[in-house]
């Protein structure tokens, strides 16, 4: 009976979150609560508990994680200085002429909305707010419309600087340490956020180009359901204008990562001060406004590590009650090989990405099933982009797609949630298509990594 009870602590927490209760709180509730219980019945060690402190503390003090609040600074910025809405109306100008234009102005300023603030919710919500009533006056089909904004808006979960990439760099660092020492192997080389940066750099492109090619198609197969627009044309001194200051703020930020000036964390400190730079430079900026980014901000980043801290809890218990050893010993049964036990993993990751979040998933899926799987030989690096493009489809697949609540609190009452989840289904399954790519090519995930290490 001992050894089913991890399994009972990961189905109470997904039927306490189905319930509606808060995730971090869920976490750290059923972890001491079972830990509680195993205590009683003499099955639990209390003395694992004497770790949570340095656990915390270990979390609070993460250098790595310290880029969180301030990549999250810098998107709240980025949306209040109006940075989307002239790249979307010149965009919009200049491709809106042609079937499909304005979907694909949508795309490619999510995409360079992504590369600047990282942050899903945020570019959702923006272009909800400024092209979904665009598109709808247009005569785009409804769940065309809003399957392009929240596939969109989830470019950020990819395309660095991503706060996935991390949150999840941070856990595959440590995963792949883990799994060195349990090969009995003293290796001083480490995977870093900016390994994992690089990495996503060509899978998100592939993905933007997915997307492209998918509206290009719909609008050439059924132009009805993507019409062109009256535009004007946009200028191209008002294009550059709009085009200029994301593409520093990218430069600012990837590029000092790239070039091994900067950490991720340097780099996102940078990426807030150039962000507030052109933020008061355009004067877009007061006390109020700074002051609700402040708040913003800190509602955000304290959600994040309390989820953190919750998933710390409940992992460290779950050890406690021989939770890996019960993983390691059901692939031994399984004998699926390593390709089977990755494609499983996926799966799974997968089918709780309809009920839970990235960041659940990220801190106590992963480093239980992350030392395992790079033991095995699997390359830290493509198994970290992996990840990250499985988890991106937790954004989009019901109930529980963030992406689908978030253009669902400012799309307008005549958009069904119905037509919101039939629109994102295409886009789903061009993110398992680009995983299937993944898989079958891993050198689009390590080819650059490696070119930069080299170099």
């Amino acid at each position: 009976m001992v050894i089913e009870i991890p399994a009972l602590m990961f189905l109470a927490v997904c039927l306490v979150l189905l319930a509606g209760f808060p995730v971090a709180l869920t976490l750290a509730g059923v972890g001491l609560l079972f830990a509680a219980i195993g205590t009683i019945m003499g099955t639990f060690d209390a003395s694992y508990l004497a770790a949570i402190p340095a656990r915390i503390f270990g979390t609070i003090g993460n250098e790595t994680l310290i880029a969180v609040p301030l990549f999250i600074l810098m998107g709240n910025i980025l949306e209040r200085a109006k940075i989307a809405e002239d790249l979307l109306n010149n965009m919009a100008q200049l491709l809106g002429s042609r079937p499909g234009g304005l979907g694909v102005a949508v795309v490619i300023v999510g995409a360079l909305l992504a590369a600047s603030t990282g942050i899903v919710g945020a570019t959702v919500v923006t272009m909800g707010l400024l092209s979904l009533p665009s598109m709808l006056r247009a005569g785009y089909s409804p769940a065309l419309a809003a399957g392009t904004i929240c596939a969109t808006g989830t470019l950020g979960q990819i395309i660095p600087p991503s706060i996935a990439l991390v949150l999840l760099g941070d856990v595959i660092a440590s995963a792949y340490q883990r799994a060195q020492l349990d090969l009995g192997v003293v290796n001083t080389a480490t995977v870093s956020v900016g390994d994992l940066f690089v990495g996503a750099l060509i899978p998100g492109l592939i993905l933007v180009a997915f997307y492209l090619l998918w509206i290009l198609l719909v609008a050439r197969i059924r132009p009805q359901l993507a019409p062109a627009i009256a535009a004007e044309g946009a200028s191209l001194p008002e294009l550059f204008s709009a085009l200029l200051p994301p593409f520093i703020l990218i430069a600012l930020v990837l590029g000092s990562i790239l070039l091994g000036a900067a950490t991720p964390t340097e780099a996102a400190g940078v990426g807030a001060v150039g962000a507030l730079l052109l933020a008061l430079q355009r004067r877009q900026m007061s006390w109020m406004k700074l002051h609700e980014i402040g708040l913003s901000t800190m509602r955000v980043t304290s959600m994040v590590f309390l989820i953190l801290i919750g998933a710390a809890v409940f992992t460290l218990v779950f050890r406690g009650f021989g939770g890996e050893e019960l993983v390691q010993g059901f692939f031994d049964h399984m004998n699926l090989g390593p390709q089977g036990a990755m494609l499983l993993v996926m799966l799974v990751i997968f089918l709780l990405g309809f009920i839970l979040d990235f960041i659940e998933i990220t801190f106590v899926v992963v480093p239980i099933v992350g030392p395992i799987l790079l033991a095995m030989g699997f390359d830290p690096i493509w198994f970290g982009i992996m990840l990250a493009v499985n988890l991106q489809t937790s954004f989009l697949t019901p109930p529980f797609g963030f992406a689908l609540f978030y253009l669902r609190g400012v799309a307008p009452p005549t958009l069904t949630t119905g037509s919101i989840y039939k629109g994102v289904i295409p886009f789903v399954v061009l993110q398992i298509g680009l995983l299937a790519l993944l898989w079958s090519v891993p050198d689009l995930v390590t080819w650059l990594p490696s070119v930069f290490r080299s170099g």
